[in-house]
């Protein structure tokens, strides 16, 4: 069980990270070590959907990042996330979302700041994060396919804290791997990470940050965190004249050494 397991978060990252164009037989079948027969099979019965179709999800929710996030014109969003055509990207678009790649975009204010935007005075402070240039970190991790203000995080975590990590300085991460604005609730994936491997089994591992971000910082319990969000999303976001990169957003926890209650979260933010 446990090698099926790690065989499906190897074809999952790799395509995760080559979904914007074509994979061959041979491709997958040299990282999972399985069979394409075998494959599909295991994918299928692990994630619920097929190769294929976790492929194309990640093109059209992909595009949907990059129309909330950049300023691109829809023909290029489609050929950058693998569509042949404007055509093909469209019909596919709407097929998953129910809208055209042009109604998202001409949503996309509605969307950012929900059906209630937060209205900015001039004595109002807005969110200022830190902009922070990050290295490469490969982290080892656990995932879970929830809601993200699910409880089944926090048991992700319980779960994920039994295993003995051996260095004082462990860093801990989650990754939203899906974007929650837009991705429907059985398929929003977060990865629980350390930088260390564990001592009593051996957890799969992938690359994180490496590159450009916008840093915030939650202060307090983790629960309270959507907060944060809002302010970010409704009010940072949309008067901010930065461009989004469409890769996962990266909280990083830390608990100062002098105050073990007072939780931080370190919200990172891709950037372009």
């Amino acid at each position: 069980m446990e090698d099926s397991l790690n065989c499906i978060d190897r074809v999952i990252h790799f395509i995760e990270k080559n979904f914007d164009h074509p994979i061959s037989v041979k491709e997958l079948e040299e990282i999972s070590h399985y069979s394409y027969r075998n494959i599909q099979r295991i994918f299928k019965y692990s994630c619920g959907e097929t190769i294929g179709a976790f492929q194309q999800r990640l093109k059209v929710e992909n595009a949907y990042k990059r129309i909330l996030y950049t300023q691109d014109s829809l023909t290029s969003i489609g050929i950058e996330v693998g569509f042949s055509n404007i055509f093909s990207f469209s019909k596919a678009f709407k097929q998953h979302f129910g809208i055209s790649p042009k109604e998202a975009k001409l949503n996309k204010e509605r969307i950012l700041c929900g059906p209630n935007p937060v209205s900015i005075s001039s004595s109002d402070l807005l969110p200022e994060p830190e902009i922070v240039y990050l290295q490469p970190l490969r982290v080892y991790y656990q995932s879970i396919k929830t809601y993200y203000n699910s409880e089944e995080i926090e048991t992700l975590w319980e779960r994920f804290m039994q295993n003995e990590f051996s260095s004082s300085d462990t860093a801990y991460f989650g990754v939203i791997a899906d974007e929650p604005l837009i991705s429907t609730e059985i398929n929003c994936r977060y990865d629980a990470c350390t930088s260390v491997q564990a001592q009593n089994k051996k957890l799969p591992s992938k690359l994180i940050l490496g590159g450009k971000y916008a840093r915030f910082i939650h202060t307090g319990s983790y629960e309270t965190i959507e907060e944060t969000y809002t302010q970010i999303y409704s009010r940072w976001i949309f008067n901010s004249h930065l461009e989004f990169s469409h890769t996962p957003i990266v909280e990083k926890y830390v608990t100062p050494e002098n105050d073990q209650t007072e939780q931080l979260t370190y919200i990172l933010l891709p950037l372009k």
